[in-house]
Parts: C-alpha cells; structure tokens; sequence
C-alpha cells in the first residue's frame, strides 16, 4: 500500500483518517514522500498507537540536529539543495545534550510560573471575548484562536504587546508550507535579530519573565550559551502558539458538530478539564511529530525501518487507534484514562503541556458561559483544513455566538 498512499493530496489534508485507517491495518509503518516545511523527504510514517509510543521513547531514533543536514540529503526527493537552520534546543538533541537543556529548561519553566499566567490568560480571555459582536459573524481563528496564545507566549518571555503581532507574522511564515525559502530565512532573520536585541535588553534590565529566568538558569554547572538561549526562546514562541491555537480551533469545532455534549459542558463546567484531553485526542494539533531518524535499524511490529531512514511518528493516526482508544473516531467527552499522545511521549514530551490544558480550559469555559449558542455561519462543507502535513487545523471557523 505505501507505494500508492498520497499524504500530499489535497484530498488527505482535508480527511486522513479513512487513509490511516487503512495505513493501520496494513502495517505499522509505511514508506511515503512527506512534504515537510523545507523539502519533500522518503520517510516512515508510523500510525499505530503501540509502536508510536514506543518509538516516542526509543534512543535508537535520534533527534540531533548536527547529523539531520546529512539525513535529509540521503533521504530527501528532489536533487536541490536543502537548507537547514541549526537549532541547538532540546527538541533537537539527544542525551546528554538534551538532559542539560531540558534541565535548564525545566528550572525557569516551573509550574508556579504556569500557574501564575492563569489571572493573565483569564483576562486576554475576557478582553478577546468582549470584542465579539453577539449574533454576528466572526472568524474564532482570528478572533480568539490565534491572538489568545500569541498574547500568552508574549506575556511569558516578557515580550511588549507592540511587537507580537510581528511574531505572529513570523511564525506564520516559518511554519508555512508554501512560503518560499527566501522567505523563511528573512523572518527567521528578522526573529532573530529582534530576539537577540531583547536578550541583551533582559541581561541589563531582567523581570519575571521567561528569558529573564532562563539568563539566570543552569544545570549546577553552566547556563545556556547564546546560541541555545536563541533557539530554546525560538521553540517557545513556536511550540506554544501553533498547535495551542490549533487546539482551540478544533475543541470548538466539535462542539459545533455535538450539540449534546457541548450542552453537557456548559451545564457540568467540571468536566471541562477531562474533555480538553479528549478534544486532543480527537483532533490532534500536531499530526505528525518532528522529525527523527534511526540510528541503527530498528524493528518495529516485525517490520525492519533501516539505519539513517527519517522517521515521522503520526500523533493524530495514534490516537485515533481502535486497538487503543474504544469508538476512537467518535467524540466522547466523557471518555476515560484517556492516555492520548498528543503532547507526545518520552523524553521530548512537551514541557508546555500543562499551559496548553490551561489555556483551553480558561477559553472554552469562558465561551460556554459567556455564548448560550452557537452556530456554524457558513456550510461545514465550506470549512478548509490548513494544507500542512504537520498541523491538522482549520484555516477559518465563522461562527455566530449569542
């Protein structure tokens, strides 16, 4: 089968599931052309929920990015060159590497400091939701989705309200599929140059921000070097916006289609939590995990990926396994021990995680308590999911909220 699957196709972005249903069935993983945000690569696509688990937390699959250039190039499809910006984060590391860096990373990145941006999410909640006209059309991608996250990635790094809008433009270009090349080296020159400014501004003037603490963190022995700094801010600003806003799109997209749950939430607000963890797995944001590579061959379900093969690990294929999760394609928000892997698994599982959950809890209760109804203000049919192999969101949701 995987020499006939098409993930590029217009017609999968808009409806993979039947497509990795099939992918399941046939074998744990298949060999595919996958369009990444640079070039089209040769790459495994692993859809089953055991084996994407696993290989979540395998070290045979590496994710450093000294050796991803030379990876890229046996793999890739054109014969162009590819360019690759270096990030030295944790997400592309492996240990010992990525050990110190999440360890410094986790020392500024405490809970108490995601506990104490939730008066600030409930606020930009508040203000964003003024701003909806009652009965009248409006795009939530616009109107919350995207500037909720945005705002609480800025109030995070300590990063002034009049220049996130320049960063949202970036990411947007950055995590664009058909922006060109050109262009995502000049927004990521431009993010870096502003980057880079503000750091020397927080080491002479520091706050309680994010940047601030993590220009004092260490791992007992050493502090982020400049070029970590840079890229860990970078992974910030980007893992935290896309797939948060993603994830608010999609949890009241389904609400949307589920009159009758979404009925339940606004009379049972306590369930709100449980049903964040079912809207991530229902409609994962991230559909496909970055990217890793073996280092060695790796057997999986007894198929053999060979050494220096890429490997793309499908979160949204994963949690909407029938061996895994019962009715998986169904919408339960009563579900439970819903062990979804959207925010991954191992040791690269998402550190944002339990701002993420605030987030959508905050917004999607102030907006079941705030709007008794809600409609969809054009055919579902007129609805169009990003063309991205990478996020699975919606390009736009008019709604009519009163």
């Amino acid at each position: 089968m995987s020499s006939v699957v098409d993930l590029l196709s217009p017609e999968f972005t808009q409806e993979p599931y039947a497509v990795y249903q099939d992918m399941r069935t046939e074998a744990p993983a298949h060999r595919v052309v996958v369009k990444t945000l640079t070039t089209e690569l040769h790459a495994w696509v692993v859809t089953r929920y055991e084996a994407a688990r696993s290989l979540l937390a395998d070290p045979r699959l590496s994710k450093d990015a000294g050796e991803l250039p030379r990876i890229v190039e046996r793999n890739k499809v054109s014969a162009e060159p590819v360019q690759l910006a270096n990030f030295k984060s944790m997400l592309f590391s492996d240990p010992p590497d990525h050990t110190r860096l999440r360890r410094i990373m986790g020392k500024a990145f405490t809970m108490r400091r995601v506990q104490q941006l939730r008066p600030r999410i409930e606020r930009a909640t508040d203000r964003l939701l003024d701003a909806i006209p009652p009965g009248e059309d409006v795009d939530l991608v616009d109107a919350l989705s995207l500037p909720l996250p945005i705002t609480v990635i800025g109030e995070l790094l300590g990063i002034p309200g009049e220049q996130r809008d320049d960063f949202r433009s970036w990411n947007a270009t950055l995590t664009s599929v058909t922006a060109t090349m050109q262009d995502k080296m000049a927004a990521h020159v431009a993010a870096s140059s502003y980057l880079r400014d503000f750091i020397a501004y927080k080491r002479e003037t520091p706050g309680d921000d994010l940047v601030s603490a993590l220009l004092q963190a260490d791992d007992g022995q050493q502090r982020l070097d400049d070029g970590e700094l840079l890229s860990t801010i970078f992974l910030v600003m980007n893992a935290g916006y896309e797939t948060t806003a993603s994830m608010l799109s999609n949890s009241v997209y389904a609400l949307l289609a589920d009159p009758e749950q979404q009925a339940r939430l606004r009379s049972q607000p306590r369930a709100i939590p449980a049903a964040v963890e079912e809207f991530l797995r229902y409609e994962s944001p991230l559909n496909l995990a970055t990217v890793r590579y073996t280092l060695e061959p790796v057997e999986v379900e007894g198929l053999t990926i060979p050494r220096d093969d890429i490997v793309f690990i499908s979160l949204a294929a994963a949690n909407r396994d029938g061996a895994r999760f019962s009715e998986p394609d169904a919408l339960d928000t009563t579900r439970t021990a819903n062990s979804h892997l959207a925010f991954g698994h191992g040791i690269h599982h998402c550190l944002g995680a339990p701002l993420a959950r605030m987030e959508g809890e905050i917004a999607l209760s102030r907006l079941l308590a705030r709007f008794p109804t809600w409609r969809l203000a054009v055919d579902q049919e007129s609805l169009r999911w990003r063309d991205s192999l990478q996020f699975r969101t919606l390009e736009r949701l008019p709604v009519r909220l009163s």
